[in-house]
């Protein structure tokens, strides 16, 4: 019953888009109405990883995490999006609701940290939603602090704050 991390391949792409809408309605739900959480659909979270992994492949970096075989969890990193050569941005880790509380989030960030640093960036940042006090507090207990800065993202037809956070690699 190890977790196992992998980088991802095209072939994850779809079981991916189905865990992140997975994650993102358990994760959310409990501060975002039901119609923000409707749409994108799993099968469209797929075909939106296709289409971006397509873009960004050769400068991202996506790692899924394996329960048994079965997908449960990814993370996804690439360069700054403000531009800072020294700085990785860590885009993305998303669980299985089920995986929760089981040590494969901290697993994929350390993974992921340990990535950054392998490509010389000194400095990581993350974006995460204001309301997502557990992702926050994950995030707290990881060394990552509020950088003061804060923008606005739409999920569904709802506008949702969020915070940037940072650590020294």
């Amino acid at each position: 019953m190890t977790v196992t991390l992998r980088p991802a391949t095209v072939d994850d792409l779809l079981a991916v888009g189905a865990l992140h809408q997975h994650s993102r309605v358990a994760a959310y739900s409990s501060f975002l109405p039901p119609e923000a959480l409707a749409e994108p659909s799993a099968r469209a979270m797929g075909a939106y990883w296709v289409e971006r992994w397509g873009w960004e492949r050769d400068e991202h970096r996506m790692t899924v995490a394996e329960r048994d075989g079965r997908l449960v969890g990814f993370s996804y990193l690439g360069p700054d999006d403000e531009g800072d050569p020294d700085t990785g941005l860590l885009s993305a880790i998303h669980l299985e609701p089920d995986e929760r509380g089981r040590g494969t989030g901290r697993s994929l960030m350390v993974d992921a940290l340990d990535a950054m640093r392998a490509r010389g960036w000194s400095r990581a940042v993350l974006w995460v939603l204001r309301e997502n006090t557990r992702a926050r507090t994950f995030y707290a207990r990881g060394g990552w602090t509020p950088t003061g800065q804060s923008r606005d993202e739409h999920i569904g037809p709802v506008v949702v704050p969020q915070l940037r956070y940072d650590r020294p690699l």
